[in-house]
Parts: C-alpha cells; structure tokens; sequence
C-alpha cells in the first residue's frame, strides 16, 4: 500500500523560506514520478513543482519559478521542496503526489497522480 506523509509546513513570515519534505512507503520510490501541489481555500488545486523519476527533469508553476526548488532523494525515499522569499500568495495547503511512471518527464495536472498525502498547511503571515 502507497502511503505518503508530508512534514515541514508552518507559520512563516514573508520573505522567509520553508522546507517540505515527502517521505513515501510501500513503494519502489525511483519507479514515481512525484509533484508537489497546494490549494488554498475556494480555490483549485495547482502545481507548484514536479520532477522525474531519476530527478533530472523538473518543471514548477509560473508564481513560484525563481522562489522554489524541489529535489528528491530516492536512496531516502523522499521528496523536497525549498521555498524561498514566501509571501501571503503561497498560503494553502501543500500536498506531495505520485505517479508510476519512469518517463523523462513530469506532469503539471493533478489528474496525472494516483497517489497523494494528507498535506502539510504553510502559512505565510506577520
């Protein structure tokens, strides 16, 4: 069974930086793609960053390009995302998300992933 568990979100004033991290068990972690996306309330779902199995490839969502990076360590089982220069716009709840899939590529669309945490809140506020 695929299970996920996202760690590191809080309250963090603006200009300050985060670090999330996604640990995933019951899975053979280099055989996923992995995204990281956050919704905010009343609003949809959105990618912030995905990255390939191998971590080679990565893409990130236009309002957060420059700011954040995301990583994995497949030895670790886990996936990051560093959030850097935050501001009251990146509070929502931010979720990891996987997908089987060894392409050289990520995917921007949440309907691409079949396997998702229960989210971590990341408040941006002074």
């Amino acid at each position: 069974q695929v299970q996920m568990a996202e760690s590191g979100g809080g309250l963090v004033q603006p200009g300050g930086s985060l670090r999330l991290s996604c640990t995933a068990s019951g899975v053979t972690f280099d055989d996923y793609t992995m995204g990281w996306f956050r919704q905010a309330p009343g609003k949809e779902r959105e990618v912030v960053s995905c990255i390939s199995w191998s971590g080679g490839n990565t893409l990130y969502g236009d309002s957060v390009e420059g700011r954040f990076n995301i990583s994995r360590d497949n030895a670790k089982n886990t996936l990051y995302l560093q959030m850097n220069s935050l501001g009251p716009e990146d509070t929502a709840m931010y979720y990891c998300a996987a997908v089987k899939n060894k392409g050289p590529w990520c995917y921007k669309s949440p309907y691409e992933y079949d396997y998702w945490g229960q989210g971590t809140q990341v408040t941006v506020s002074s």
